[in-house]
């Protein structure tokens, strides 16, 4: 049986103290641990709370991914920092123990977020990019099947939601090949996520975006090197709307150096509608193997 992420992310207010939630977040959206767009989303229905208000919505929203943040129950604190007639801005820390003490360095916190909610309002409307040309969702190919190696069969994530491949090879077969500095894949949530206007739930969307490492993967190629790329933060924006259920998460890798790596995600609804734009740095932990050179910019 999928799970819901709306119910796995759901908080209730602490009785005794105004701006806490609660919250226990199950192991459905690990991967090692729990995807840090799950945390992000845990985040930010405290955040909503909070405000109280359905007509304000996120429209962006930054992340800092301050300690591991484990399956279990979490205490999330939202403060305040702006509320006017169009726009609020919010601070949520999330933590599992006790409360931050709001000094720099204080390793309670696991996650901190900053996130800017705005009413609706007249304004123009500009389109500005494309679709990318990436294979069809009928075209596109199945990632579930029965390698142990799989990914989508291994992380917990990947059993909530269906995934195609949109742009990029089965990098879990022995024939697969290095590739240009992107990776596409449609996906849709088991259960599906939506809000009381039928609406493709936005805090949906942050689990979707934090699945930027497999770039980096096509780009370095097959081979005896293996990494591990938890977050250091995430930044969303909210674009538009949609009632799809399927959607085309294409990411692109600008830059590895050093022991960091940063890339961007584009979502776009199976109507070729843009519905929101991730950015992310990684923090590339060596597993085994020698890190790699590469130039990947040349590639098509």
């Amino acid at each position: 049986m999928p799970a819901d992420l709306a119910v796995d992310t759901a908080v209730t207010p602490d009785p005794e103290t105004p701006g806490r939630y609660h919250l226990t977040l199950p192991d459905h959206w690990d991967y090692l641990l729990p995807s840090g767009g799950a945390v992000m989303t845990c985040a930010l229905r405290a955040a909503e709370a909070a405000l109280g208000e359905p007509l304000l919505r996120v429209a962006s929203a930054t992340a800092i991914f301050c300690t591991p943040i484990h399956p279990g129950k979490l205490v999330a604190d939202v403060t305040m920092l702006r509320r006017g007639g169009s726009t609020a801005q919010v601070r949520v820390w999330l933590r599992h123990g006790a409360p931050p003490s709001g000094l720099a360095g204080d390793d309670n916190v696991g996650l901190e977020v900053t996130a800017t909610f705005c009413r609706d309002r007249r304004g123009p409307d500009v389109t500005a990019v494309t679709f990318p040309a990436v294979r069809p969702l009928a075209d596109a190919l199945p990632a579930q099947d029965a390698a142990p190696n799989n990914p989508h069969e291994r992380f917990r994530i990947y059993h909530q939601l269906e995934c195609r491949i949109a742009e990029g090879d089965r990098f879990w077969t022995q024939d697969w090949t290095a590739g240009p500095a992107r990776y596409a894949r449609w996906m849709r949530y088991r259960v599906p996520q939506r809000d009381a206007h039928g609406r493709l739930d936005r805090l949906a969307l942050l689990p979707l975006i934090d699945t930027m490492p497999t770039v980096l993967h096509r780009a370095i190629g097959p081979g005896g090197y293996r990494y591990y790329a938890p977050s250091l933060d995430l930044t969303t924006y909210f674009i538009d709307d949609t009632t799809r259920e399927w959607l085309l998460i294409a990411v692109a890798l600008q830059r590895a150096r050093m022991g960091w790596a940063i890339a961007e995600a584009d979502v776009w609804d199976d109507e070729g509608r843009l519905i929101a734009h991730g950015a992310q740095a990684m923090y590339v932990q060596n597993l085994s193997g020698e890190p790699p050179t590469v130039d990947a910019s040349g590639r098509r």
